[in-house]
């Protein structure tokens, strides 16, 4: 990469401004489940919907990393299934000038950020075309969910709440 100004390449962190950059936006995998349809469309009461959301992260190479946000929901009442949905969306980012402590925060939060809203959407169509009312996910503090993940996951870890 050369620099446009004439001026010496700067060093990545030597006061380079941090960049995120989305590159693609993708559904890896998408799963509806209707099992005991038609029965299950006519069913009056409300149903318990469980949902679960995992994020994973993998370098691509370079600055280039793909980020995974899987959703997974299932619906009962009754004792019956009313529906299942699993979903994988994905977008594949590049991150530069990010000192290498903040890289991580930023790949299981900001990143799952951006991936959110396209992937609520895809469930409230992928739910209200299996013939009930969409399902609109609330909104997910990815950072809370990283914190707890992150104590979960490295409990005792010096800079993780111990010295």
């Amino acid at each position: 990469m050369s620099d446009t100004n004439g001026g010496p390449a700067q060093d990545p962190g030597a006061g380079a401004m941090p960049q995120l950059m989305v590159l693609a936006q993708y559904t890896k995998d998408l799963s509806f489940e209707n099992p005991n349809a038609p029965q299950s469309l006519g069913q009056n009461t409300q149903p318990q919907i469980n949902i679960s959301v995992n994020v994973g992260a993998k370098q691509l190479g370079g600055t280039d990393f793909e980020v995974e946000l899987r959703l997974e929901g299932k619906a009962e009442a009754a004792g019956s299934v009313m529906f299942n949905i699993e979903l994988v969306f994905a977008g594949a980012f590049r991150i530069q000038n990010i000192p290498q402590e903040n890289l991580q925060p930023v790949l299981m939060i900001e990143c799952p950020r951006i991936l959110f809203p396209f992937a609520r959407e895809i469930i409230a169509t992928s739910v209200r075309n299996g013939g009930f009312p969409p399902l609109l996910l609330d909104p997910i503090d990815f950072m809370a969910l990283y914190q707890q993940r992150l104590s979960q996951a490295q409990p005792g870890m010096p800079g993780v709440g111990t010295a």
